[in-house]
């Protein structure tokens, strides 16, 4: 059993994301086409996060066209290049499943304010 821990160890990565529910973030992700590699950036709300150590994963939802588009990453994948965080939410629950019912700006998740951005609005 140790042997196994050590090689998970081995495949986490060493810049530790730090991601919670409810944030809307822009993921990077390597994309094959042919003998071709590129990046493609998927924008979205992360709706649930699960698993542990080198197997976790994070799956992100947002909208396209109308039709709701989910992805779900590895967080220790080589495919994923980096994670943007572009707004924190303010959530209240684990698992955010009750969005798929949710039309237009329903969808929407309150942003969380940080002791930072509360200060810089007191001073003003």
């Amino acid at each position: 059993m140790d042997k196994i821990k050590a090689i998970e160890n081995e495949q986490l990565r060493e810049n530790k994301l730090v991601l919670n529910i409810g944030d809307t973030v822009k993921v990077h992700a390597k994309i094959k086409e042919g003998n071709k590699e590129r990046i493609q950036v998927f924008e979205g709300t992360i709706i649930k996060k699960q698993g542990g150590g080198a197997n976790e994963t994070f799956t992100v939802r947002r909208v396209a066209y109308g039709v709701g588009v989910e992805k779900t990453f590895l967080v220790n994948s080589p495919k994923v290049e980096k994670v943007e965080i572009v707004r924190a939410g303010k959530v209240r629950r684990a698992k955010l499943y009750y969005l798929r019912d949710r039309v237009g700006k329903a969808t929407k998740v309150k942003e969380k304010i940080t002791s930072k951005e509360a200060n810089n609005e007191s001073a003003e």
